[in-house]
């Protein structure tokens, strides 16, 4: 049996939580837009929108590769601006067992939580992947900062 872990990172966003939430729920696709030098494609499999249940797929650039990833979108909670993802298929699997990604969007603040299980002891902590999903962050804080300067909604491009 593998080591269990948890990473934990908050980052304080200036255009607002809820912002990154609707985008995240509604708009995913909108992201490879936004950061194309990180975030490849998108795209649902299974289900008709970004609800739970759904299962949905990414290709991204991560440490120099690109990386591909299939989720099932487990929970949606819109009053605390939140969705949890765990991770059916793809490269993040090849080091650990299981793996969920909570993202957390209340107030101004963008929280990123790992819940993994390492395959052998010596599997290097998610670290890397933490601090990728920091930069796509940045990316899209950017992005809707800008954006909703000039207008009362954000432009998705």
């Amino acid at each position: 049996m593998g080591l269990k872990g948890k990473l934990i990172v908050s980052t304080e966003v200036k255009c607002g939580g809820h912002l990154f939430h609707d985008l995240y729920q509604t708009s995913c696709h909108h992201i490879s837009n936004i950061s194309p030098d990180k975030i490849h494609h998108f795209c649902i499999h299974e289900g008709e929108s970004l609800k739970a249940g759904s299962i949905i797929g990414w290709k991204f650039n991560h440490d120099g590769k690109v990386r591909v990833t299939k989720q099932l979108i487990e929970a949606i909670d819109d009053e605390k601006k939140s969705i949890t993802w765990k991770v059916l298929e793809g490269d993040t699997l090849e080091l650990y067992n299981s793996f969920t990604i909570t993202a957390s969007f209340e107030n101004d603040w963008a929280t990123w939580t790992f819940v993994y299980e390492k395959k052998i002891e010596d599997t290097p902590e998610p670290l890397n992947l933490l601090g990728f999903m920091l930069d796509v962050t940045k990316d899209l804080e950017a992005h809707l900062h800008v954006t909703t300067k000039d207008t009362e909604a954000p432009l998705l491009k």
